[in-house]
């Protein structure tokens, strides 16, 4: 569904990404890991063309949108959740909840105001609050239920379960399973290991805007020195 090739990202002169290479199959729900700085959120802002590549290309579902503007990978099934959360905050959860509608998609999910609510109880108690009003993990929850709004075929979740609550994660944790379920392909970019294994099919490790490592949790943990090189703190 996802295939980058050669991707090279900069910010400014810095060099982020050097020479990425990876691919992503329809259903897979797939881990990017690695330390602060690896480059896991420029590879998702790169993706969805927020960082411009210099060279490389990126391909979704058979088309090049490596020089698309971001609001046209969106229309075609590419739904993103940055870090930042960056909700309405003077809308209300149903607002905003509407601000992300799109048209149903071929061989994506549907998703219904109605069925988010189901996914996330909180953000129904809470329906006709504004953002602003909404704590850090009910942010996460809004946006990635209004990113599911457009009916996504693959979602690009940067740090889910970074600084919200451990009740919180584990409901994070129980919705990107739901995901799995539902057949849609997911992203996600982590620096919480145990958070990963239990969700990821399969990890991808980055360090300095380099591929470490791409294979199964099972094949992770038969390299401890990878792990250790890469992921500890």
């Amino acid at each position: 569904m996802l295939e980058i090739s050669a991707l090279n990202s900069f910010y400014g002169k810095a060099h982020i990404l050097n020479d990425l290479d990876f691919s992503i199959n329809r259903g897979e729900v797939v881990a990017l890991l690695g330390r602060n700085g690896a480059g896991k959120t420029t590879t998702m802002k790169s993706i969805m063309q927020l960082v411009h590549p210099k060279s490389g290309r990126v391909s979704f579902d058979g088309a090049d949108i490596t020089s698309l503007p971001s609001h046209k990978i969106a229309r075609l099934g590419l739904g993103y959740v940055p870090e930042e959360r960056r909700i309405f905050s003077d809308l209300t959860i149903l607002e905003n909840l509407e601000v992300g509608r799109q048209k149903a998609r071929k061989d994506a999910p549907v998703w219904t105001v109605e069925a988010l609510f189901e996914l996330f109880p909180n953000l129904w108690e809470r329906r006709n609050n504004r953002g602003k009003a909404m704590s850090g993990g009910e942010q996460q929850m809004l946006t990635i239920a209004r990113t599911l709004m457009g009916n996504p075929k693959l979602l690009l979740l940067d740090e889910p379960s970074e600084g919200i609550a451990p009740v919180i994660v584990e409901q994070m944790a129980k919705t990107i399973l739901r995901f799995k379920e539902e057949g849609l392909t997911v992203i996600i970019s982590e620096q919480n290991l145990h958070f990963a294994r239990i969700v990821a099919d399969r990890a991808i490790i980055l360090e300095s805007g380099e591929k470490k490592f791409d294979g199964t949790f099972t094949d992770l943990e038969n390299q401890p020195d990878i792990r250790d090189a890469y992921l500890s703190v």
